[in-house]
């Protein structure tokens, strides 16, 4: 029986033989290349997601704030949770203090009138206490309408006017907007009472539904005037009196924003403020 021999391979067959072999080697090592530097790539990505993620963590809880019940009242502040400007240019002295949200009692009956707030006496400045939210689209549109004639009647001193920092419209959605915006009013106050009110005004004049940063408040404090301010507003210093403060106002039957007392008497938000300001102040000449 005769053998059958397979043909040898001609030199051209095995010379393309060995090329499709290294082609075959190269494109596998290309796909696993491709592969690892998929790999690292995607693991770049959730590196860098990570790392904005816990920022964000970050950012948010310091503007959220976890703070203490407790802390010292800023210069200028009183024991009511109040800033009062005696011109536009001026604050009203006060003596240092602590304040401590765990003094004040929810659930005790609320007084008539909030503490602190009354007749001035004979001779003196009418008073006047208003009552803002800095997330309170109300108080924006109040500042807007009654600014100049508030800043009238302080520089002729006819009155003096006392703005008390309340948090109703706190939520996460803005990093508790109101309470953060409470503490750049009092911080503006501490380290530049000249300050104060342009501060306000502007506070209320750039107010959006979101709410400011943290960095915008300080930024915005810095254009004011306030330039020594930065700091407090992003360290969040007096969140433990824009809580007692809150506290308060909510413990002493306060509802709503703006909530306006003049000589103890109380607007209610309805017809023109100066109508039912004018004839108090007048009277107390």
């Amino acid at each position: 029986m005769a053998s059958q021999n397979t043909p040898r391979p001609t030199k051209a067959e095995r010379t393309a033989e060995a090329r499709e072999k290294a082609r075959q080697m190269r494109e596998a090592e290309q796909r696993k290349q491709k592969r690892n530097s998929l790999l690292v790539r995607w693991g770049v990505v959730a590196a860098v997601v990570a790392i904005v993620a816990i920022i964000a963590v970050v950012v948010a809880t310091n503007q959220r704030g976890d703070f203490p019940d407790a802390g010292s009242t800023p210069a200028h502040g009183n024991k009511y949770g109040g800033i009062t400007l005696t011109s536009s240019t001026e604050l009203a002295a006060t003596d240092a203090a602590t304040v401590d949200v765990s003094t004040v009692d929810p659930e005790a009956k609320p007084p008539a009138v909030p503490s602190g707030i009354a007749a001035a006496p004979k001779g003196d400045p009418a008073q006047i206490v208003i009552y803002v939210d800095a997330a309170c689209p109300h108080c924006a549109d109040f500042e807007a309408a009654y600014s100049g004639q508030l800043k009238k009647w302080l520089d002729s001193g006819d009155a003096t006017v006392e703005y008390r920092t309340v948090a109703f419209l706190d939520q996460p959605a803005t990093g508790n907007y109101s309470s953060r915006g409470a503490n750049a009013l009092a911080c503006v106050a501490n380290t530049s009472p000249k300050s104060f009110l342009p501060f306000m005004e502007t506070l209320f004049e750039r107010q959006v539904p979101t709410g400011l940063d943290s960095d915008e408040l300080a930024s915005m404090a810095s254009d004011a005037g306030a330039g020594g301010a930065e700091s407090c507003i992003k360290d969040g210093t007096y969140r433990p009196y824009a809580k007692y403060t809150d506290a308060l106002a909510r413990a002493e039957g306060v509802g709503g924003t703006p909530a306006v007392y003049v000589d103890g008497k109380l607007w209610d938000n309805t017809g023109d403020f100066v109508e039912f300001a004018q004839p108090i102040l007048d009277a107390r000449a």
